[in-house]
């Protein structure tokens, strides 16, 4: 760097300012599908069992995100090319179309549960409307004998169909909504976490790690799988090209890396902490079991500032989950992975209308998810979690692709833990989840 340039940087700080904010973008996005009622339901459930215990799992989990979003991150701005189609290249067509169905299958079968997030967010907010008005609620009608029309869920999908389809720049627009979902849901759950008080020398005496239970409860399981999203991480691959960085952009993808990476773990531990401040020991088993608790603590305002952050979370995944499943699908059978081509859009609304359509059927028939959804979703979830992070592991480390660029011995080191760790989270749902769940569909 030359003289002048130094002392032109030294005498705007305003400027090195404008160019740290524009540095932010695609980690931004990412963290938005990472924080989503998922999330919030298993931070909450860690926080109310473990108490403080159990921050280092968030921790451990968001670092290995890191990694793994870093490593993306270099391959999109280093080689400029679609990550499936280095895939196509250097192994076949095969392995590009097994990655872009799994991860369709995970996008289109957890898009459910962002319908229900939304739709429990909306309820809960229509009701504090109609009690503040004076107006008498619905009566509750069992879930067994199916329910009312859920008009949000079909609202929602209508706005996110016309976002996908209207907007030219798709990109740039992700990116300005994703800032103001962010914002809300940092502003929602800070200001919770400050109504909750939680007392610093509890905090102090529980957050070493020895201090808790050593059991992994599926909860706990839950909470690293939702924070630690492959799918996301590699679809960061694909941000940074829609952003337009390159090589020369490095440094700004590893600040965009490390702002995602810290948005994730003070994110989920503001929820994990209040619930371990207020809600210790009580059963959370849905969002709308959080915001219900909530409400003779914090009262109405409480409940409502929830609300409005499980709305972000859950609409903010809404979006980029599907665009996961819809562009990497089409990009793995050379359709277009760009938010220029069609057909990545039109894949992205199928993941959005199966979504719909499965959260319609649990809120109008049976209460429950369908077993063969939850069997889908779980058996794309073994196969491509680590297949996922084995394809970035093995690109990222290739001379003849990254060049100068390759993962250095630290990146690698717990870029592997973390593939150990999708491993043993896979195991899990195949031997404890996904076999269950399996027998139980062949005997129905």
């Amino acid at each position: 760097m030359n003289a002048p340039d130094s002392a032109s940087s030294l005498a705007s700080p305003h400027r090195s300012a404008r160019r740290w904010w524009q540095s932010i973008g695609p980690g931004l996005v990412t963290a938005c599908v990472v924080i989503g009622p998922g999330s919030i339901i298993t931070s909450s459930k860690v926080g109310a069992a473990d108490g403080f215990s159990k921050t280092w799992v968030v921790v451990a989990a968001v670092l290995f995100m890191l990694a793994y979003v870093q490593m993306a991150a270099k391959l999109g701005a280093v080689t400029g090319r679609s990550t499936l189609d280095l895939v196509t290249e250097r192994a076949g067509r095969w392995l590009a179309v097994l990655i872009g169905v799994s991860v369709f299958l995970i996008a289109s079968m957890y898009q459910f549960g962002n319908n229900l997030g939304v739709q429990t967010a909306l309820e809960e907010v229509a009701g504090m409307v109609r009690t503040a008005l004076g107006k008498t609620p619905p009566p509750e009608t069992s879930a067994q004998q199916g329910g009312s029309f859920p008009i949000w869920i079909v609202v929602l999908n209508i706005l996110a169909l016309l976002f996908v389809f209207g907007w030219h720049n798709l990109y740039a627009a992700l990116e300005k909504l994703m800032m103001v979902l962010v914002a809300i849901m940092l502003g929602s759950f800070a200001i919770n976490l400050s109504f909750a008080q939680p007392d610093r020398a509890t905090i102090l005496r529980e957050l070493p790690p020895w201090t808790g239970s050593s059991e992994f409860s599926l909860a706990l399981l839950g909470l690293v799988g939702t924070t630690f999203v492959i799918p996301a991480a590699f679809y960061q691959s694909y941000l940074v090209r829609f952003k337009g960085w390159t090589v020369r952009d490095l440094d700004s993808g590893l600040v965009d890396a490390r702002v995602s990476a810290l948005l994730m773990c003070g994110i989920t531990l503001m929820i994990m902490f209040t619930a371990a401040s207020v809600l210790r020991g009580k059963e959370l088993e849905t969002a709308a079991d959080v915001a219900n608790q909530l409400q003779p603590l914090f009262g109405e305002s409480g409940k409502l500032i929830f609300c409005l952050g499980l709305f972000a979370a859950a609409f903010s995944s809404f979006i980029v989950n599907s665009m996961i499943g819809g562009f990497l699908l089409a990009d793995s059978l050379g359709l277009g992975g760009t938010p220029r081509d069609r057909v990545p859009r039109i894949l992205t609304a199928a993941v959005l209308l199966t979504g719909m359509g499965i959260a319609i059927y649990i809120l109008m028939r049976t209460g429950v998810p369908p077993v063969f959804a939850i069997v889908a979703a779980q058996a794309a979830t073994v196969l491509a979690a680590p297949l996922l992070a084995g394809t970035l592991l093995w690109l990222t480390n290739l001379e003849s692709v990254m060049g100068e660029h390759r993962n250095g011995p630290v990146l690698n080191a717990v870029g592997i833990v973390g593939f150990l760790t999708l491993i043993g989270v896979a195991a899990n749902i195949l031997i404890n989840q996904l076999r269950p769940k399996f027998q139980e569909l062949l005997a129905g």
